[in-house]
């Protein structure tokens, strides 16, 4: 750990560790204000320079996008030839993933503020070109001055260029039941597979199960390559056919007929706060 970060911040307790860092609660006396402070160990990170770039990138990716209400915004980074320490604004301990566990499924009205708000983040990343590559739930932190939302980790994050540059990344980089099939087809791929992602999170919410389930992780994959969309009476009775709707649309095989992330706030469920006149399914 540098000393410069030690000059600048007290390292007080743990809050979550990664593959390659640890989170840190955080106190800076100059700012007479709390943070979280993101280590990472350098000699924990494989030989793979995709690793390394992303790395490197990280800090980069972090200043381009704050600041945002729906993205975790990065006040400092202090790199030595051991570690990289990005200082970020403090979160709830608590994740997305904490609240879909705990509650099961979730009503629509609910469920379509913390999307919208999700939404909100990803397509601030897109306007922007950065590509998350890595939404999931227990990447996405509680803000606890307000119940909403932030996007963070974007460890994995790729930025597609200026203008004029190619709108298309690679690498088979993401999660089993998020990441997109065109990821885990070795294709060039878009933004749009963070919409997947999303759409993934907003079938969970509406349903306490995710769309593509399996025993392991080859199966897993097996179902999301197969794109085949069910909407299981057992778990979807009492939803709309509207986010029905916005459900098909997100999580779509065709990239090209796949909403953006723009395309999905303009949804009407959206744009009418998950209060729908359409019919649930009540069989």
């Amino acid at each position: 750990m540098c000393d410069a970060l030690k000059n600048s911040y007290h390292l007080l307790e743990e809050l979550g560790r990664g593959r390659f860092g640890t989170i840190y609660r955080c106190f800076s006396p100059a700012k007479n204000a709390f943070f979280a402070c993101k280590v990472i160990d350098k000699s924990l990170l494989s030989d793979d320079p995709a690793d390394r770039a992303c790395l490197e990138h990280e800090p980069k990716i972090m200043s381009l996008l704050s600041p945002h209400p729906h993205v975790v915004s990065i006040v400092d980074a202090f790199d030595s030839p051991s570690s990289l320490s990005l200082v970020m604004e403090l979160c709830d301990r608590r994740t997305l993933f904490d609240v879909v566990a705990h509650r099961g499924s979730l009503p629509e009205a609910e469920a379509c503020r913390l999307v919208g708000q999700l939404l909100s983040a990803v397509a601030h990343c897109h306007r922007l070109r950065v590509v998350h590559r890595d939404v999931k739930p227990e990447n996405v932190l509680l803000d606890p001055r307000g119940g909403g939302l932030k996007l963070a980790d974007f460890g994995s994050a790729v930025w597609l260029g200026g203008e004029g540059r190619a709108a298309t990344a690679e690498g088979v980089v993401g999660t089993p039941y998020y990441v997109a099939p065109e990821v885990l087809l070795g294709r060039e791929y878009n933004d749009k597979v963070d919409v997947w992602s999303v759409g993934v999170i907003l079938y969970i919410m509406v349903s306490g199960v995710p769309p593509f389930y399996g025993d392991s992780v080859e199966e897993i994959f097996e179902k999301v390559v197969r794109g085949n969309l069910r909407f299981p009476t057992k778990h979807f009775r009492g939803v709309s056919a509207d986010v029905k709707d916005l459900l098909r649309k997100m999580i779509c095989r065709d990239v090209n007929r796949r909403f953006s992330a723009e395309q999905a706030l303009r949804h009407p469920w959206i744009l009418n706060g998950g209060e729908t006149n359409s019919l649930p399914d009540l069989t």
